[in-house]
């Protein structure tokens, strides 16, 4: 039988963004559901990029899509939790990029849950992927761990 991984902790990533979790996103068990936690992981790499200047919705001419997601959960949220996500890069490839996303509870230093996602970068006209900009790059590296 294979070991359970554990959580990481708040030290294992590079930089963070403050989420809070809505009376919708508890299910009927009581706690955020799991899908929740996706869309906790979009809003927090998106709103990082945003942040920086690096993805403006409506004007980028190039962006990056979902192309793969996966998630470990740990421990259970549940609203009223404030969420902290975890930010970090464990790989920048040509078009490519693999955020890697915790969630942390409140004050707690394990997050709740540990996930990723791949983004393809694209040009708005075509969908077509294209090299990652200098800049979304430069910012990437920042938050890259080896």
């Amino acid at each position: 039988m294979a070991t359970r991984a554990k959580p990481g902790t708040r030290s294992d990533y590079a930089d963070f963004y403050p989420l809070q979790t809505r009376w919708i996103d508890n299910d009927t068990y009581g706690h955020v559901n799991n899908a929740v936690a996706y869309s906790l992981f979009d809003t927090a790499v998106n709103g990082w990029l945003l942040d920086r200047g690096l993805f403006n919705p409506r004007t980028s001419e190039e962006y990056g899509i979902v192309a793969e997601t996966g998630c470990r959960y740990f421990a259970e949220m549940t609203f009223p939790d404030r969420i902290t996500a975890g930010l970090r890069i464990s790989h920048v490839g040509n078009s490519s990029v693999r955020y890697e996303v915790a969630l942390f509870r409140n004050e707690d230093e394990a997050a709740a849950c540990e996930g990723f996602f791949v983004h393809v970068y694209v040009r708005r006209k075509d969908h077509k992927p294209v090299s990652i900009a200098s800049a979304h790059r430069a910012a990437f590296e920042r938050l890259l761990v080896r």
